[in-house]
């Protein structure tokens, strides 16, 4: 099978070198461009490489970055992009893009209210990848763009999954403690987070809501239909490298118990486990015992097989008590919450024959 050629945008970032990280060696796409800003045009990959958790790819190191030119990116045959492009600039690029006839996985949010681009978790409503059938028609030569979640409500969305479907909660209340690596590199400044806790994040509250009631709704005849579900966030930025940590609280009258929680969440595989997608976790909610348990130190890397490692949610401290339950999930949120996420988007994608 040959594989599909893909250009990365933004790769002297956090999210790019996710994205160099999750399609090294990758059975579906093969990246034959790294492109950035005019910042870093020209330098080596090497010179600017710092995942602190994974070794550059061989043969990567002296690969030259290029311009963010979709033109230039059409005339070498790239099919597929993956955008790890900040949302400031990543629209009208990533439109560009898809004119030229190209997939676009985006992890920016530049296009994700757009009422025929999906927000795609593929494990939560791989029915909405249908919506680019509609948004193809209206691009001059077939390009779509689908993009992924904010990282905060991906981990969320995919451990409410199988809860609601099995037990029709409505009424959400979360509290995230946020990873600085979720403010992009260099993060933020050590003297405002060491020792402290930013109890705000613009935007993040509302994007919780507004994003988890589209992924968690439905798309028929022809639109997106939100779900009844009422996310009520409050946010804040900690001091821990990755892993966004949240704390979920779910009231209702007729709540199962411990047991029944658990067995929901442990059992629960969708779409991506089903077709064997390459970046899809085996079990995509983990659910631990341990009192003390998850921690993004201990936890954040769950997942297998190795290509999926940091792409399963992990669940524990699962406490029924007076009709409320409560637990803590934590998700990778530059893996599963971005380049993996967007990854896992373009496989299911390629699967079901668009790309």
């Amino acid at each position: 099978m040959a594989k599909k050629k893909a250009a990365i945008l933004g790769s002297s970032g956090m999210i790019g070198q996710r994205f160099a990280q999750m399609l090294n060696d990758h059975p579906y796409f093969e990246v034959v461009a790294y492109c950035a800003s005019d910042r870093s045009e020209g330098r080596k990959i090497s010179e600017v490489w710092r995942l602190h958790d994974f070794e550059i790819p061989r043969g990567l190191e002296n690969v030259t970055i290029q311009p963010t030119n979709p033109a230039s990116l059409g005339k070498h045959d790239v099919e597929v992009v993956f955008s790890g492009l900040p949302s400031e600039v990543a629209g009208p690029i990533e439109d560009e893009c898809a004119e030229h006839g190209m997939a676009v996985f985006s992890n920016a949010a530049s296009h994700r209210m757009e009422h025929d681009t999906p927000i795609l978790l593929p494990e939560v409503n791989p029915e909405h990848l249908a919506s680019v059938v509609i948004q193809k028609k209206r691009r001059k030569n077939g390009g779509f763009i689908v993009t992924n979640a904010n990282c905060s409500v991906t981990g969320l969305a995919l451990g409410l999954k199988p809860l609601i479907d099995e037990f029709g909660f409505t009424e959400v209340d979360v509290a995230t403690y946020q990873a600085l690596s979720g403010a992009g590199y260099p993060g933020v400044a050590s003297l405002d987070i060491l020792g402290n806790v930013n109890p705000f994040i613009k935007n993040e509250e509302e994007k919780m809501n507004q994003e988890g009631e589209e992924i968690l709704g439905e798309f028929k005849n022809g639109r997106f239909v939100d779900s009844p579900l009422n996310i009520q966030a409050s946010c804040a930025r900690v001091h821990v490298r990755d892993g966004h940590l949240e704390a979920v609280f779910i009231h209702d009258k007729n709540m199962p118990d411990q047991k029944m929680i658990s067995r929901t969440l442990s059992q629960f595989k969708s779409k991506p486990q089903k077709l064997g997608l390459p970046s899809a976790p085996e079990h995509p909610i983990i659910v631990r015992t341990e009192q003390n348990r998850p921690q993004p130190i201990l936890d954040v890397d769950a997942g297998t097989p190795d290509r999926a490692r940091g792409m399963a949610v992990t669940v524990g401290r699962i406490r029924v008590d007076k009709g409320c339950l409560r637990f803590y999930l934590l998700s990778h949120n530059t893996i599963r919450g971005g380049a993996g996420g967007s990854v896992l988007n373009a496989e299911l994608a390629f699967k079901e024959g668009l790309i």
